[in-house]
């Protein structure tokens, strides 16, 4: 009964992940947490495998409506998989206490700044410069807490001007490569069973996918906007919680 919750969990899950252009890690850490006790053997590879997997799907199906900018999602590849290395090596010497501070500021910044209405923009063109230049800190900072930049890349590439569907695509692109380089150090200590794996990975895949394309066809991108909005509201104010517990 409770391998049937853990993999209904992961759909759903990975459904709402890749609706946003995300993996599915920042939600499958505390949801796979109420099963496991083991983070760094069991919860984390296997979370970290599992983004990876999500975010992969969640681009093939923004992929399919051509709402994917593939030079400025490599581009940003390049640039998270080389800055968030960095944050994992400067881990050792930073107290997590006033990196969390960082982080529920920024997040608490980006979620007003998506809240409020959209305004016309005289240019109309994306600062896609000013978007690579963020994503270098973003991802340090998202290295040094362990987590994955798409969180706070995917509202950054909306305030920049990209629309917040092809911010989800170029999103979605960015952060497979992370996911799979922080998974190779934990491989020779992972602790997980292929009867359970599997059928997750399969589960996450499917969610992802069609949370993408739910939101290329029927979503607007000012929902998007807000559903996003709320969704880092909900996660920082969990967090916040677990700190504090």
């Amino acid at each position: 009964m409770s391998q049937f919750v853990i993999i209904l969990g992961i759909l759903l899950l990975s459904f709402v992940s890749g609706m946003l252009g995300l993996g599915v890690a920042f939600a499958a850490i505390p949801f796979l947490g109420l099963f496991f006790n083991d983070l760094v053997h069991q919860i984390q590879p296997l979370s970290l495998l599992l983004n990876g997997l999500t975010a992969s799907f969640a681009a093939a199906g923004f992929a399919r409506s051509k709402l994917i900018d593939w030079p400025k999602a490599l581009t940003l590849s390049l640039i998270t998989t080389a800055s968030a290395p960095i944050g994992g090596y400067l881990a050792r010497y930073i107290p997590q206490f006033y990196l969390w501070a960082i982080y529920v500021g920024a997040v608490s910044f980006l979620a007003y700044r998506l809240f409020r209405p959209v305004q016309g923009s005289s240019s109309g063109a994306p600062n896609i410069r000013l978007a690579y230049a963020l994503a270098i800190p973003i991802s340090i900072l998202s290295g040094l807490l362990g987590v994955g930049p798409g969180f706070l890349l995917m509202p950054t590439l909306i305030l920049v001007g990209l629309d917040s569907k092809q911010a989800a695509g170029v999103n979605a692109i960015a952060v497979i490569p992370p996911s799979f380089s922080a998974l190779i150090p934990r491989l020779n200590g992972a602790q997980w069973s292929p009867e359970l794996a599997i059928p997750l990975l399969i589960a996450g895949g499917v969610g992802a996918f069609l949370g993408a394309r739910v939101t290329s066809l029927y979503v607007p991108s000012h929902r998007l906007r807000q559903i996003f909005a709320v969704m880092i509201v909900l996660v920082t104010l969990y967090k916040l919680y677990t700190l504090m517990a």
